[in-house]
């Protein structure tokens, strides 16, 4: 994500289309985000309520006959969201507030479509899952397929489980549900503290226990733990933070746009102390699972700050991302063996681009499996955002960063891209997260890192009169959320604005210094 060096750009870009107004956003936005950094060095953001979560703890202290006044709390957030622009979301809240609803056959098309196809048995089964809980059986026949194992991390291990535990008790299919279900699920209980700071799987184990003998007071402790997280608007949110995340992608905004060293270095120190054992990061400080996203932009950081006082934790980090790597030159999100995904392999290339020779035998194969997932409209598959525009802006970075080393099919996928981008922005000047959609800053500051990279500096000019537009006088910036997880379900992290936002303001100045980075 870091900002390409302009050494060989062909074409300059006038500043006159871009001062002083970007130099005085980017030290107020600078200034914004250097204050969100804690003592520690990392960057806190608890995750928003969503109505996911909040159905499913609802319906767990009806279950369970607990907690009456967070029922009162839940019951308040969830008739907000029965009003929500998304309708699975109302769809949702309306169940758990008078149990009607189920989804339509097209509503449940509309889901699975936001999703990676590897996974849509997966997320159907979720569907499923979610509406058994208020007594809606599910309309087609059991699934064993979707309750398969094979190739899953540790979260989807057990959010598989906990659905089969949860579906089985739903249809009668109880010989489904085996001893090493059941101890997988009551493994997750084991600590103080809600597993993996997820509360989404949490709930979905304290469901799949509730149904079972035995498990009273294991249920009761989990009730405890994960209510714990009820926020101040009475919903409940789906992991607790994503701390870890914020704070890499945080140094590598901050370092594009000049911060001091002592803060980058602060930063940095939290990082290498987050790095687990394997070699690479998780997504908050209290989870185990890694994840290729976070490792590659902690590489990232890492590399640009200094690469030789960090070079154990690069060395490891880099080792974690060539562990995963697919024989189809591209690179899962979690483990080894999993399908590979457009945004993970970009995400990763771009972490060894800091030493492209070295690692030529990984860029090229990697930048080919990127050209051949791209559709061809320009954009690539579902990734981890809602916005179209992030995937885009990081395949079009690493491809960028070497311009000697540009077979064909690589041209090709730049000029999709950038076709792409300059036939949807809108009239506003900025980017929508999907075709027809409204502007929005986050995918508008994906789609100014992207156009840094081409000769006509009018689009990013409209792109930034756009961003000031948004800017508040304290210097952050809001915008529609685009996380998410599980997929397709969207989740804010209200950080996220002001740390893209950032990062587009920080290469937009280097296209204007043409420092090398």
């Amino acid at each position: 994500m870091r900002p390409r060096s302009w050494t060989t750009a062909r074409t300059s870009w006038s500043p006159a289309l871009f001062e002083p107004h970007l130099t005085e956003a980017t030290v107020r936005l600078r200034a914004r985000l250097t204050d969100r950094v804690d003592s520690d060095g990392a960057v806190r953001d608890p995750v928003h309520s969503r109505v996911l979560e909040s159905a499913l703890a609802l319906r767990l202290l009806e279950r369970t006959d607990s907690y009456p006044e967070r029922q009162a709390a839940l019951t308040r957030y969830l008739r907000a969201g029965s009003t929500c622009a998304d309708p699975l979301d109302r769809l949702v809240a309306s169940t758990a507030l008078d149990r009607t609803g189920v989804p339509s056959s097209e509503l449940l098309d509309q889901f699975l479509a936001q999703a990676p196809d590897f996974t849509s048995s997966r997320k159907r089964a979720m569907l499923d899952g979610i509406f058994a809980l208020w007594g809606h059986r599910p309309a087609g026949p059991w699934r064993p397929g979707a309750f398969s194992l094979t190739g899953l991390h540790c979260w989807a291990t057990v959010q598989v489980t906990a659905l089969k535990v949860v579906l089985a008790e739903c249809t009668g299919h109880h010989d489904a549900i085996s001893d090493e279900d059941v101890r997988l699920l009551l493994e997750t209980q084991r600590d103080d503290r809600v597993w993996e700071s997820n509360v989404l799987l949490y709930l979905w184990t304290l469901h799949a226990l509730t149904g079972l003998p035995g498990t009273a007071q294991v249920v009761a402790d989990g009730v405890r733990r994960v209510m714990a997280h009820q926020r101040p608007d009475g919903g409940m949110p789906f992991v607790s933070d994503t701390d870890t995340w914020c704070t890499a992608t945080a140094g590598v905004a901050l370092a594009a746009s000049g911060a001091p060293q002592s803060m980058l270095r602060r930063l940095a120190a939290h990082l290498v102390a987050q790095q687990q054992p394997g070699g690479g990061w998780s997504y908050t400080d209290h989870s185990h699972q890694t994840d290729v996203d976070d490792t590659s932009v902690a590489l990232q950081f890492l590399q640009g700050l200094d690469d030789r006082d960090y070079r154990e934790p690069i060395a490891r980090g880099m080792r974690s991302l060539y562990a995963v790597r697919g024989s189809d030159g591209g690179f899962p999100t979690y483990v080894a063996g999993s399908p590979s995904e457009a945004s993970m392999t970009a995400a990763a290339l771009d972490a060894l681009t800091v030493r492209w020779q070295q690692h030529s035998d990984i860029m090229m194969p990697g930048l080919e499996f990127l050209a051949e997932q791209q559709n061809t409209d320009g954009s690539f598959p579902p990734d981890w955002s809602s916005s179209r525009y992030h995937t885009i802006f990081r395949a079009l970075l690493v491809a960028g960063r070497n311009p000697d080393h540009q077979p064909g099919h690589v041209q090709q996928m730049i000029k999709r891209a950038m076709t792409l981008l300059w036939e949807q922005q809108n009239t506003d000047g900025g980017w929508g997260q999907q075709d027809g959609s409204g502007s929005d800053p986050i995918s508008t500051a994906y789609a100014v890192i992207a156009l840094c990279g081409q000769d006509d500096p009018v689009p990013a000019a409209e792109g930034l009169r756009y961003l000031l537009a948004h800017q508040r006088a304290d210097g952050g910036i809001d915008s529609v959320p685009d996380s998410i997880g599980p997929r397709p379900f969207i989740f804010a992290i209200p950080a996220l604005a002001d740390i893209f936002t950032l990062l587009a303001f920080g290469h937009l100045g280097r296209r204007l210094q043409r420092d090398p980075s």
